[in-house]
């Protein structure tokens, strides 16, 4: 879901004027590509809700592999991640082609790829619908993490009881 923004994203390296001069070019292509890894690595930890990883700690992990990962571990950060990332992406994403303004109410530029018009347009929403479903479906996948390594005399986030060992 990430990938195709991060492309779009790392595009932007080969422009010649980004955001209008306003910050110098040496720190915005860094700021690029941070983000872009940064959002890379979110994205590729959210497998462990999926992946045997996200419920053992893997052989290679010093002083904890084989030990199980706390379910409140993985569920807390992720549940805040989804928060986060539906409010941020989603929403913003949905006002700003809803008013057809920036966050900051200001209009949206003519030259901005939704209004470009063309394969531009098509490339820039391909590139970033996915990404506004990033926080929606790590909530549902949050949450199918939760009820899966939960249990009914347990309850997800609560540790084992007496007679219970899962």
């Amino acid at each position: 879901m990430v990938l195709p923004s991060g492309i779009w994203r790392l595009g932007v390296l080969f422009t010649e004027d980004k955001r209008g001069g306003a910050i110098e070019d040496w720190a915005m292509n860094g700021y690029i590509v941070f983000l872009t890894l940064f959002s890379e690595v979110l994205a590729f930890a959210a497998v462990g809700l999926v992946a045997r990883w996200g419920e053992v700690v893997p052989r290679w992990v010093p002083w904890l592999r084989g030990r199980r990962v706390p379910t409140a571990a993985a569920v807390v950060p992720a549940a805040i991640g989804a928060t986060i990332l539906t409010l941020v992406f989603t929403v913003i994403a949905i006002v700003t082609t809803v008013t057809q303004s920036k966050t900051d109410g200001d209009p949206l530029p003519a030259d901005f790829p939704s209004r470009a018009g063309g394969w531009e347009t098509i490339y820039f929403y391909a590139a970033y619908v996915p990404l506004v479903l990033w926080g929606p479906m790590l909530g549902i996948l949050t949450y199918a993490y939760w009820r899966r390594r939960g249990s009914v005399t347990t309850g997800p986030l609560l540790p084992p009881t007496a007679g219970n060992t899962t």
